[in-house]
């Protein structure tokens, strides 16, 4: 076969095999009598060869390594191929990202693409103070929620992490569905993030994420949800504020916020539930005295009954203490 038709039948261009002949990868088996290249059968499948090689991100001086050297092993290139693809892809979704937040954006003109261009990239850096300087600086720039949503879930320092969701909470309620993503990580660090993001969140929308990560399986994550939504007067946060003071776990913020919703009609049930932990944890000081501690927090009159029975306590330091917090205007 000459040239012109191993070109067509492999899809390989004419000028591509004689760079592989120059190469040395293919070299046609003979020559016409007129001087012409004279491919073979076995030609033809070693052409097949290098671009099935080539179809794996080979380059063709590896694709020559991997045919000429008997001993190859290819695990260790594999290996390698497989690392710079996902390197690729990577950057891939990067530059999509980028592209989509860009679109987001809505710019009105290219002062805008380079300005949230600008954003991204500052948010990206590694420095702490240049990722919180490119939120405050970008104040004037309309930034996409999913960019910031994102960039609030991914950031490790409390200051910028404070910055985004400054920003985020500007825009209303329109990252809340960014956010609750979030909430649904396997990563508890990640959900408590977006916990307390949606906590700064305005409007009713937020509730019913927070109210679902309640349920979490770690305080560091259900615990800021019940102080979001206490603070907003919902009582389906009690059980995990209560919880908060018996543990020791913000327990002071979650007094607090158990004493807003005292005064807001809900007193009854809180002490009902901060009496029924006492009569569980009666042989731990430490507990009873923090919950002692929130019934102080509740409005004028309502713990009265029950730190007046705490007065005559078996423990004397629980005695003392709600001894002494009768003394001041309860």
């Amino acid at each position: 076969m000459l040239i012109g038709e191993v070109a067509r039948r492999s899809g390989v261009s004419s000028r591509m095999l004689r760079h592989y002949e120059s190469l040395g990868l293919v070299r046609p088996t003979g020559r016409t009598v007129g001087g012409y290249r004279e491919y073979r059968a076995e030609d033809l499948r070693r052409i097949f060869e290098v671009e099935a090689l080539r179809s794996l991100g080979l380059s063709l001086r590896q694709v020559g390594q991997a045919l000429e050297d008997p001993g190859f092993e290819p695990a260790v290139l594999i290996g390698e191929l497989i690392r710079w693809a996902e390197d690729r892809v990577r950057r891939e979704r990067e530059l999509l990202e980028r592209l989509r937040a860009v679109d987001a954006s809505s710019p009105a003109g290219w002062p805008d693409v380079l300005r949230i261009v600008e954003l991204m990239r500052g948010l990206g850096s590694p420095d702490a103070a240049r990722r919180q300087q490119a939120v405050l600086a970008g104040e004037d720039v309309p930034v996409p929620v999913e960019l910031l949503a994102g960039a609030v879930l991914a950031e490790a320092d409390p200051n910028v992490a404070g910055a985004l969701r400054w920003a985020l909470a500007r825009s209303g309620g329109e990252g809340v569905s960014s956010l609750a993503v979030g909430v649904s990580s396997v990563d508890a660090v990640v959900r408590r993030r977006a916990v307390v993001a949606l906590g700064e969140m305005p409007g009713d929308e937020v509730v019913g994420v927070l109210v679902d990560a309640l349920g979490d399986v770690e305080v560091s994550v259900r615990g800021p949800a019940a102080l979001a939504l206490g603070s907003r007067g919902v009582v389906a946060a009690v059980p995990v504020l209560v919880g908060m003071v018996v543990d020791g776990v913000n327990d002071v913020e979650a007094a607090e916020v158990l004493g807003e919703l005292a005064g807001a009609g809900h007193a009854e049930g809180i002490v009902s539930a901060l009496a029924g932990e006492l009569a569980v944890h009666a042989g731990d000081r430490a507990v009873r005295i923090r919950l002692v501690q929130a019934l102080a927090e509740l409005p004028e009159g309502v713990a009265r009954g029950l730190l007046e029975v705490l007065a005559g306590d078996g423990d004397r330091a629980v005695a003392l203490f709600a001894g002494t917090l009768l003394q001041r205007p309860l």
